[in-house]
């Protein structure tokens, strides 16, 4: 079982062409549904319109046989008294040599029920059929005599063939010689009008198989198209994608590496040479008082205030590793610490405004904005040859925005000096990791109107409000870690 399940374990890709083709198997199986119906329907009222047509063009041959053959005879009947038996006699010989066809013929019977003319049945011939019924339960010489009283008109029933005795359905045609108090009719089986209405029913049956047919046909090719365009843009796509993970993972590698060499760098040329003018001054501190020098509390002195530059060195780098003041006081308070420093350590004049937050954008959010405050400003200090930078926070109804510009040279000349570097590339891959919007506007290269870097994130990334907490007085912890 555990086999099986596994053998119908979907891939993504089949998961893919399966909700592609569900819909389209669904919309034609509808689509051939409503079509059938229609077409039967359709077929079914042409076929009743057929046999409709089929069935009056009978009754109008029957009325036109007893039409002429009452004119045949009328001369005798119209000038014959209620009682003269020579003429009804002469009438009766008359109606019995009517016959047509292999099964027409012309009957009498008087309002009794006494059968008077039945040329192909003559067994039937005197005696009295009132309580004659078909297998179907109709009174069929009570029905006719009926009729016949009311003047003309038609019957369907069943009759036994003349040729084979067995019953078919029949349509008789009756009118009245009142004067006799005679029904005289014919009839003519309808077996051959059923059997083309049967076989018309069937053609279009296969006409509708058909249909269903060719439907399905195309409904196969949809699927097989829909099918192989999936698995071709499917293989495209993990093409495409392996591709960018395989550049992205190669970047995220040079992105490490480069981290690592920035931070070994600063270690090296920083902490390790203030760490080595420490070594040296306690060293010779230590030289002096071996030799009893009272002159060792200059390199003390020296050293002490190298070992406190070594201290912010180790601070400054871990908080460009990971600030405190992110997690802990949010992300306003951090990027005015780091715009603090930048301003310090390049002479930029810089501005910053920001929105009190009150800490409420989500780890990640405030930890990309804060990267790409972080990368931007080192671009600007690297290429832009900018002498004011201006840094904007706030929040309003559709999110966050951070808005960071300079006066510098223009973005075009800094593409071409980092054309090997990701910086650009990361801040907008940041910022598409949240749903936000990444936008830069910069001058053309050269001319001086700086560059300004916008993004923003959407309002989900936004905590709700705390509830408000009653006032507490700092401890000493926590006056300590915001001195830091």
């Amino acid at each position: 079982m555990r086999t099986l399940f596994s053998a119908l374990r979907l891939t993504y890709a089949q998961k893919l062409a399966l909700v592609a083709a569900i819909p389209l198997v669904l919309a034609v199986a509808a689509i051939a549904a409503i079509v059938g119906l229609q077409a039967r329907d359709l077929a079914e009222r042409e076929i009743q319109a057929l046999e409709t047509q089929l069935i009056e063009a009978k009754k109008r041959e029957l009325h036109n046989y007893v039409t002429q053959a009452r004119n045949g005879f009328y001369f005798i009947y119209g000038t014959a008294a209620p009682d003269d038996q020579a003429a009804k006699d002469q009438v009766a010989q008359i109606l019995s040599a009517m016959i047509y066809g292999d099964e027409g013929f012309f009957f009498v019977y008087d309002y009794d029920g006494t059968n008077l003319v039945s040329p192909r049945q003559t067994e039937m011939i005197n005696l009295n059929h009132m309580d004659l019924a078909d297998s179907q339960g109709t009174p069929v010489v009570a029905d006719l005599i009926e009729i016949a009283r009311q003047g003309d008109g038609y019957l369907t029933h069943l009759w036994p063939k003349p040729s084979t005795g067995q019953e078919a359905e029949m349509i008789t045609y009756v009118t009245s010689f009142p004067s006799w108090r005679w029904a005289v009719g014919t009839g003519v089986f309808i077996d051959d009008v059923l059997t083309s209405v049967a076989a018309a029913r069937s053609e279009a049956e296969a006409r509708v198989q058909r249909t269903f047919y060719y439907i399905s046909g195309i409904t196969l090719a949809a699927l097989l198209l829909v099918f192989g365009s999936g698995m071709a843009l499917n293989f495209r796509e993990r093409r495409l994608a392996d591709a960018k993970l395989k550049t992205l993972t190669q970047r995220v590698l040079d992105a490490q590496e480069e981290e690592r060499g920035r931070v070994a760098r600063e270690l090296h040329d920083g902490i390790s040479q203030i760490l080595v003018g420490v070594r040296y001054a306690l060293d010779s501190a230590r030289r002096r008082f071996e030799k009893g020098s009272g002159d060792a509390e200059t390199p003390l002195k020296q050293g002490i205030e190298n070992l406190g530059t070594a201290i912010s060195e180790v601070r400054r780098i871990s908080r460009d590793l990971r600030p405190g003041a992110l997690d802990d006081l949010g992300l306003g308070p951090a990027l005015k610490a780091l715009v603090e420093d930048f301003s310090v350590r390049t002479g930029t004049e810089v501005e910053f405004n920001t929105v009190v937050f009150r800490n409420r954008l989500d780890s990640e959010s405030k930890i990309a904005l804060y990267r790409i405050a972080q990368e931007a400003l080192t671009n600007i200090e690297r290429h832009a040859d900018a002498t004011k930078v201006s840094v904007d926070l706030r929040g309003h109804k559709r999110g966050a925005t951070m808005r960071i510009s300079d006066n510098g040279i223009g973005l075009d000349h800094t593409q071409r000096q980092r054309a090997n570097g990701i910086g650009l590339r990361n801040m907008a891959e940041r910022i598409e990791q949240l749903d936000g919007q990444f936008r830069i506007l910069s001058s053309a290269a050269g001319i001086g109107g700086g560059t300004v870097i916008e993004v923003s994130v959407p309002l989900s990334h936004l905590l709700p409000p705390e509830p408000a907490q009653p006032d507490v007085e700092p401890t000493q912890t926590d006056k300590e870690r915001a001195r830091a």
